[in-house]
């Protein structure tokens, strides 16, 4: 999880866009090129494409849109330029060429090496071919003002069905999902005070509860447990069917936990699908841009972006609170790249090993959506995977819908490299600060927590065996501290605390020291304790 601070990915809003021929910005391109060519001899690609550039970041500006240079897309081929939206979906696509090339020949390259023409403009300073939706749409003459104003209109102008209706169902599922949220909490809140009623439900929410005191927080309150189940309720079909993954509340440790629970509520009168009914076309939309999302041409990363963003807006409509307290904004997709990139290098530059390595074991303690994990998947050689998978990543997740999406992604993203599906054994549902305590009972014992499940608690156990040599990942800060009970948000961790309190605390000189007690200082001094005094990476 990244800063709770940023306030995420906005509700994109499409503002029009004017574009004259004798606009300022339209004049000072030409005015460019005159001084780039004319006055500094310029003539190569590489010089001359700046005056387009600019031209094509002040209209996205305009849109809100941002241009970004040079991205490897995951097909492999890398445009010159991306516009990408505020909710992170690309909206268009720019290559330059030389003057001296022959740009439809060029064109013809391009698109045989797998370059996107969902809306996608080619030019060489003097003509430019723009290509939507997978067609031709038609050549200009940008020696012209004229023509250079239509094909910045039409480029810019360009909508997909997909992104507009994602944009429009998702505003209203976020309106929406307050009154879901409040109706479903008083049927569940209804269903638990009628003694003389669904005596079933009582007491298996009673004993879900009691399951939640011991893993999450032995103060969690009762609300706390109760927004679980809806967001249970009102997520579990939107990740299931993104992953085309039926069976998911029945092979996931937790949510065939929940799945009890609302087994019992659902029994008596409660009927899910009618109740739900009213949620298709937000449901539906936002699965038709999933697969839009993942359309092939920057498919995994895009898919990562999406489900993160999707995730964002459910927590801003269903509780900005939550939202808040848990710091529930991701890590970029580049930033997650980069992370990874430097644990490779520094594997190998001052350990001598390879991510591949057995035995080199990698855990993410605040994983989110499952993002880090799914990029050191990417970077194991297939031959490798099955042994990685299988003993050496693990990952935690104390919320409960990212902890669903992790494992759907984690487990997805290995299917789709090795064509096999295996469940991912090295998530687990727990309070990662939390492991770091030891439970003594009376008679002087360490007893070992039931975490949800007893299949979570093996994994559990299995973790806290495990000599870990690299923790990545980027747990949430300035949010007093991840704990489901809103009302408890600095819990104390006795184990961390005291650990702080004799090294950072005692050896600083500063007179205000409760910042030290911060989460995401919290997380640095259990991950280099986790370590063991191993060699290791953190």
């Amino acid at each position: 999880m990244a800063n709770p601070r940023h306030n995420g990915a906005q509700l994109a809003t499409q503002p029009q866009l004017t574009i004259g021929e004798k606009d300022k910005a339209i004049a000072t391109y030409y005015a460019t090129l005159d001084e780039l060519a004319g006055g500094q001899g310029v003539q190569h690609e590489g010089g001359l494409r700046r005056a387009f550039e600019t031209l094509l970041a002040h209209y996205a500006a305009q849109m809100k849109w941002t241009l970004i240079g040079e991205v490897t897309l995951d097909s492999g081929v890398r445009p010159d330029g991306v516009l990408r939206d505020a909710s992170l979906f690309y909206r268009g696509y720019w290559e330059a060429k030389d003057t001296h090339d022959k740009l439809d020949e060029e064109i013809e390259k391009k698109i045989r090496a797998g370059y996107p023409l969902a809306n996608t403009i080619f030019e060489d300073t003097q003509r430019a071919v723009l290509y939507q939706n997978g067609k031709r749409i038609g050549a200009f003459d940008l020696r012209l003002p004229r023509e250079l104003a239509d094909l910045l209109r039409t480029f810019f102008g360009h909508r997909e069905a997909e992104i507009e209706n994602f944009e429009t169902a998702m505003a209203a599922f976020q309106e929406r999902i307050p009154d879901l949220a409040r109706e479903l909490k008083k049927l569940i809140a209804d269903e638990r005070s009628d003694t003389s009623t669904n005596a079933a439900f009582r007491d298996a929410f009673a004993s879900f509860y009691a399951l939640c005191q011991t893993a999450i927080d032995p103060r969690i309150s009762i609300e706390a447990v109760e927004e679980m189940l809806v967001q249970h309720l009102l997520t579990e079909r939107l990740f299931r069917t993104i992953f085309n993954n039926p069976d998911f509340t029945r092979r996931n440790a937790v949510a065939a936990e929940i799945e009890r629970v609302i087994d019992t509520l659902t029994a008596r009168s409660f009927n899910r699908d009618g109740f739900l009914q009213g949620l298709d076309r937000y449901y539906l939309a936002v699965e038709g841009a999933a697969v839009y999302a993942a359309r092939g041409e920057d498919g995994w990363t895009e898919k990562q972006r999406f489900l993160n963003l999707v995730y964002e807006r459910f927590f801003q409509g269903f509780s900005v609170r939550q939202a808040d307290t848990h710091g529930i904004v991701y890590t970029p997709q580049e930033i997650v790249n980069f992370m990874c990139a430097s644990v490779e290098e520094v594997l190998t530059a001052e350990f001598g090993r390879a991510l591949a390595d057995p035995g080199v074991q990698i855990l993410d303690p605040a994983t989110g959506t499952g993002n880090f994990i799914v990029n050191l998947l990417r970077r194991i050689p297939a031959r490798s995977l099955p042994q990685k998978y299988a003993h050496d990543l693990f990952c935690n997740e104390i919320m409960l819908l990212p902890y669903y999406i992790a494992s759907l992604n984690i487990e997805h993203a290995y299917y789709s490299l090795t064509g096999q599906y295996q469940p991912f054994e090295g998530i687990c549902f727990a309070d990662t600060l939390e492991l770091a305590e030891r439970v003594v009972n009376r008679e002087g014992v360490v007893e070992h927590s039931l975490w949800i499940s007893e299949k979570n608690s093996e994994r559990v156990e299995r973790e806290k065996q495990a000599p870990i040599m690299v923790v990545i990942g980027n747990p949430p800060y300035n949010v007093g501290q991840v704990s489901e009970n809103d009302n408890n948000k600095n819990r104390r961790y006795p184990t961390i605390d005291g650990r702080i309190r004799d090294t950072y605390a005692k050896d600083s000189k500063a007179t205000l020291k409760n910042k030290l007690y911060d989460a995401y200082v919290k997380f640095f001094r259990w991950a280099t304790d986790r370590l063991q005094g191993r060699d290791g990476i953190v």
